[in-house]
């Protein structure tokens, strides 16, 4: 398969493109990344250097690969952190692009607005232009429990308060994404040792649950690369219970072998093998 991905890239660590490609690329897909920022390392540390990409040179990249006739062989449009709001235009101009060009590409939308542990780290209306833009015109939107709540304004502290949040964000039948993967829930009425992640559609929902490994400090682009993962799989068996439990498997592995490593960077190239055949497997279940 192949992917336009529209998200961040840091020269050290990984998340956006980072956490994104490498793991598309090492399962035998093709992924066509546009930057949206050049940084140093992710904010988490508090300091880093470079800047966002403006969107003229977003746009311009964008339509050199439209120019070259790719968008028609492209199965995927994945997009992540925006960094400027100036950004938002181009976004949603590519997603019209490339369903022109092929009306069965699905675009997976990572609505990157924080986290629990951080609060809110992208530039005032971001967050609005996820709401009321991209996130009714995508097919697939993967929130993490911190951003579902954020955009739907609501408290999240069990199952079925997540499911009816996660189920308000695809709108009508007829319009609005098809599936939320809420990509890391942490709800009162689950075992504390355990963390999930529940795929939703208007039919039904699935939930996978993984052992909570312990970090000092947690790694940065675990949702990217699980929001790359499960859209991989998902296209190409269009099962969402083992798109699910295949994404689960990948990036517990990746942070097994991230914790033993003593990293608080991903360790996706030493995990490679694990990340295509991880060696625990976790099941989804229907709820």
């Amino acid at each position: 398969m192949r992917f336009l991905s529209l998200q961040s890239h840091v020269a050290y660590g990984y998340v956006g493109n980072r956490a994104a490609t490498f793991p598309l690329q090492r399962l035998g897909h093709e992924v066509w990344a546009v930057n949206t920022v050049e940084f140093s390392n992710h904010t988490g540390y508090g300091a880093w250097r470079g800047r966002a990409a403006s969107a003229e040179q977003v746009g311009e990249i964008v339509q050199g690969i439209e120019a070259l006739g790719q968008f028609a062989r492209c199965d995927g449009l994945l997009t992540g952190y925006v960094g400027d709001a100036a950004l938002a235009t181009v976004i949603l101009d590519t997603a019209r692009r490339v369903r022109a060009a092929n009306p069965r590409a699905l675009w997976c939308c990572d609505p990157v607005l924080g986290d629990i542990d951080t609060g809110i780290y992208v530039k005032p209306g971001i967050d609005v232009f996820f709401r009321e833009h991209a996130i009714p015109a995508a097919d697939i939107v993967t929130p993490n429990h911190f951003e579902l709540e954020h955009l739907t304004g609501r408290r999240i502290s069990t199952l079925d308060e997540a499911l009816e949040a996660a189920r308000t964000l695809l709108g009508g039948p007829l319009s609005g994404p098809k599936l939320a993967l809420i990509t890391s829930l942490r709800r009162a009425d689950a075992p504390v040792d355990l963390i999930e992640m529940v795929a939703v559609t208007h039919e039904a929902a699935w939930r996978v649950a993984t052992p909570l490994i312990g970090f000092p400090i947690a790694p940065n682009g675990t949702g990217d690369a699980v929001a790359a993962l499960f859209t991989a799989h998902w296209i190409a068996g269009n099962d969402v219970a083992d798109a699910l439990g295949k994404a689960a498997s990948s990036i517990f592995a990746v942070l097994e072998i991230t914790l033993a490593m003593g990293e608080r960077e991903l360790q996706l190239v030493a995990a490679q093998e694990r990340l295509v055949a991880p060696p625990r497997r976790f099941t989804a279940e229907k709820l």
